[in-house]
């Protein structure tokens, strides 16, 4: 027997009902982008490697997908290096793309590519498919979908401010309680400095951003294994332990780097953030939060983190400040900021609490039931005037037995079936089935659109 097909670890197939849930996210998502003035673009599944690799991280870097060069690939490489299992040498000459890591260093590359199209501050947003050579587990997955909103080409904090509202205003229409947590690399990059650990920030933020998945010790063995000494290990952690409100943090931290210029300039633009919020508090709850470090190498200001409050659940959103990305593609002093959400945990966080709604089951609103070929002129016609005043119908292709083409309804989250036959026709009606209520309703052909317009909206 032929073996059963399977696809990759960390991939999954997506059923019709699962598509309409999710495209119900996409589209509440994508709704409220437009609403504060962001444009879409889409960019390719694969970059080019001297476009991705040195962007993310040591770390990151590991986890992009290679695609290999076309043709004979192994033609370039030296046997020497084969021989050796050599993966780095081997690699550089076998391929040249990959798939990409997320959806910000691509469009960094695009707005380098075409800034003689754009007008900064530049606007966008973009919804698709990233890759990750990651371990799969709960919540995580090789192939997900990232959806970006950023401005490029301003350094004004409104914008964080802005990204805050957006995020609030997308997770309260979906029904998710959130926490957006907020930090500031300069803060950060005060804090390992007055540790007596500047020249080792990314190595302390990469270990502080594991707090959640690994704990304190596991952050401490983690920055003590990289060679971190343990008197700046101690320096550290109870600057991270802060406790208190927004102000009280920073009120203690202006004390203890008072001396720090990048330091004090991450405190003021948390203060200045943070004023901006109060002018119209968001329904979230937003806290400044000195853990939070976000290990990408390429954030430089802000940087934020949503949560669903009623879940123990990993990240379902996040980004940041990033003042000069542009800058590695031969266009420096352009600040962007964004942040991205987490299409696939929002699915998995909603599947759990139960906020998707009924009506993402199916996409289609009425079934007309198929008596057979001397009915099916009218059938036709019903058919297709309810589409043509926007119900989404489905007429049954075949003439099964009346119990089956329920049962299609019924297994397909079809809430209503429009019955006509022989006696229906001869009678100028139809009747109408609620297939949650089992109500059957006789309603005249020409009200028959109206009549399932006002059960849509009841």
């Amino acid at each position: 027997m032929a073996q059963k097909p399977s696809i990759p670890k960390g991939t999954r197939d997506f059923s019709p009902a699962e598509m309409l849930r999710r495209n119900y996210i996409f589209d509440t998502i994508r709704k409220i982008f437009s609403l504060y003035g962001y444009l879409p673009i889409e960019t390719p599944a694969m970059e080019n490697l001297s476009t991705l690799l040195g962007k993310y991280g040591e770390e990151g870097d590991r986890l992009i997908f290679r695609i290999l060069n076309s043709g004979n690939f192994l033609a370039d490489v030296s046997p020497s290096a084969l021989s050796a299992a050599d993966t780095s040498a081997v690699t550089r000459h076998i391929s040249e793309k990959g798939l990409r890591y997320d959806l910000t260093v691509p469009f960094a590359r695009y707005v380098v590519q075409h800034r003689d199209e754009i007008t900064f501050p530049f606007r966008r947003y973009q919804i698709q498919p990233v890759w990750r050579a990651d371990k799969p587990q709960r919540g995580r997955y090789r192939e997900f979908f990232q959806c970006d909103v950023d401005v490029i080409g301003s350094d004004s904090l409104l914008n964080e401010d802005e990204l805050v509202r957006i995020t609030d205003r997308i997770f309260g229409e979906l029904g998710i309680n959130i926490i957006i947590k907020i930090n500031n690399r300069k803060i950060l990059a005060g804090i390992a400095e007055i540790a007596g650990a500047g020249e080792r920030l990314t190595d302390i933020t990469v270990a502080i951003d594991k707090i959640e998945k690994i704990g304190r010790e596991g952050v401490r063995q983690e920055l003590a294994a990289k060679g971190i000494a343990p008197g700046v290990i101690a320096r550290l952690e109870p600057i991270i332990d802060l406790s208190g409100s927004t102000e009280q943090k920073l009120a203690v931290l202006k004390k203890a780097m008072a001396e720090s210029v990048s330091g004090m300039q991450g405190i003021r633009e948390m203060e200045e953030l943070t004023g901006y919020l109060a002018v119209e508090p968001v329904k979230a709850t937003v806290e400044l939060d000195l853990s939070l470090a976000r290990g990408l190498n390429y954030y430089t200001g802000t940087i934020i983190e949503v949560s669903a409050a009623d879940l123990p659940f990993a990240s379902i959103c996040g980004g940041g400040r990033y003042d000069d990305l542009t800058g590695i593609f031969g266009m420096p002093g352009v600040s962007g900021v964004g942040v991205s959400f987490g299409a696939d945990r929002i699915y998995d966080v909603m599947m759990q609490l139960n906020l998707l709604p009924e009506q993402a089951g199916s996409s289609t609103e009425v079934l007309v039931i198929n008596f057979g070929s001397a009915e099916l002129p009218a059938l036709m016609k019903v058919a297709g005037e309810l589409r043509e005043s926007g119900i989404a119908t489905e007429l049954y292709p075949d003439p099964a037995k009346l119990r089956k083409q329920f049962a299609y309804a019924d297994s397909c989250m079809i809430p209503l079936v429009v019955i006509a036959g022989s006696n229906e026709l001869a009678a100028g009606q139809a009747t109408v089935k609620n297939m949650k209520t089992g109500e059957q309703t006789a309603v005249p052909f020409h009200e028959l659109t109206s009549f399932i317009r006002r059960l849509k909206t009841s």
